[in-house]
């Protein structure tokens, strides 16, 4: 397997999160698809706004809310200082976290250390990240489990970003036969192991094949916010590549689709909606749609490179949303989100 440089997988990933921070890579043309559902208000809520739980629980630990930290990044020393405030402040308020594709550290033992961040948070669900990718290139059940106790995490993700890859200077674009593969990793691991897009989407089509395979756990990671494609094409210097790029800036299945197919799919499955979530209001339809979890990724961003208390205070601003939204509709736990009828769907 022919493997990047350390000083390589490094830039790639201090571009990655500068381009983030710096440039507007939100898909053109395509939105998550929550704006198309209204909650029909309740005015007489018959519940206590001090009673209102949102408590949840996830890969066996508990939960305050049902909210994840997508995963971000790795591998870079800027990238350690982000993990560390991500783990942190997610521990501080409850999420789950979910850490940067892991390739880095399996390749480098020095890029390892940006991934250790369970000391800062050692009661909350950590899920370990690989692109599903890696498979195809000399990676097996014992990488995967060799990525899980290095991040000493409670289970993985195997992520799928074809078309990142397709656009992406350094990508692996051989994408055959990866169930037949991620079917074994589930089969050999002793952990559970989840799939998740990039931000394109997991319709219900993938999610029955992958839920069949045995994957614990899928985030359909929807249209409507980073779009990859987009990202790549800041740093692509190939001219037909980077032109490419434009006709897809709108290309995905919006968040709010994936989620219906998803719990329609896998009726009894574990699904989490991520993708262009404007905050607690969003994660509130998601559930309401048939996510057990809502995650958030880049628009986190910003507060982690500024200080752990203002991505606290992110955090906590996306909590109180969420329990408004459930006390506006008069739902006092997450099960009576997840069964209401007061979600209205308007176009």
């Amino acid at each position: 397997m022919e493997r990047e440089q350390r000083s390589d997988i490094e830039r790639r990933k201090n571009e990655h999160i500068d381009i983030c921070l710096n440039e507007d890579v939100r898909g053109s043309g395509v939105d998550s698809g929550f704006g198309r559902y209204r909650f029909r208000h309740n005015a007489l809520p018959e519940t206590d706004f001090a009673s209102v739980d949102t408590s949840a629980s996830f890969l066996g630990r508990p939960l305050k809310a049902p909210l994840l930290i997508s995963s971000m990044t790795g591998g870079t020393t800027e990238a350690y200082r982000i993990n560390l405030r991500l783990a942190e402040a997610a521990e501080r308020r409850g999420w789950a976290l979910a850490l940067g594709s892991g390739r880095a550290a399996l390749e480098n033992a020095a890029a390892a250390e940006s991934f250790r961040v369970r000391g800062r948070a050692p009661t909350i669900p950590l899920v370990a990240n690989l692109g599903a990718v890696q498979l195809n290139y000399g990676f097996g059940a014992d990488e995967c489990r060799r990525l899980i106790e290095l991040t000493e995490a409670d289970g993985l993700v195997l992520h799928l970003n074809a078309l990142q890859e397709v656009f992406q200077p350094e990508g692996n674009t051989d994408f055959s036969g990866l169930l037949r593969k991620i079917e074994r990793v589930c089969r050999e691991l002793d952990k559970p192991v989840g799939v998740k897009e990039v931000g394109w989407g997991l319709d219900g089509d993938n999610v029955r094949r992958l839920t069949e395979a045995g994957v614990s756990f899928v985030d359909v990671a929807g249209a409507g916010g980073t779009s990859w494609s987009e990202v790549e094409k800041h740093r692509l210097r190939d001219v037909v590549r980077r032109a490419a790029a434009d006709a897809f800036a709108g290309w995905g299945w919006p968040t709010a689709a994936c989620v219906v197919e998803a719990r329609a799919a896998a009726p009894g499955g574990f699904v989490i909606a991520s993708g262009g979530l404007r905050g607690g209001v969003d994660a509130a339809k998601a559930i309401a749609l048939g996510a057990n979890m809502a995650g958030f990724g880049r628009s986190l961003l910003a507060s982690a490179i500024d200080s752990v208390e203002k991505l606290e205070e992110r955090l906590a601003v996306v909590e109180f949303e969420l329990r408004a939204a459930m006390f506006g509709i008069g739902a006092a736990t997450l099960a009576d989100l997840a069964a209401t009828e007061r979600l209205v769907r308007i176009d």
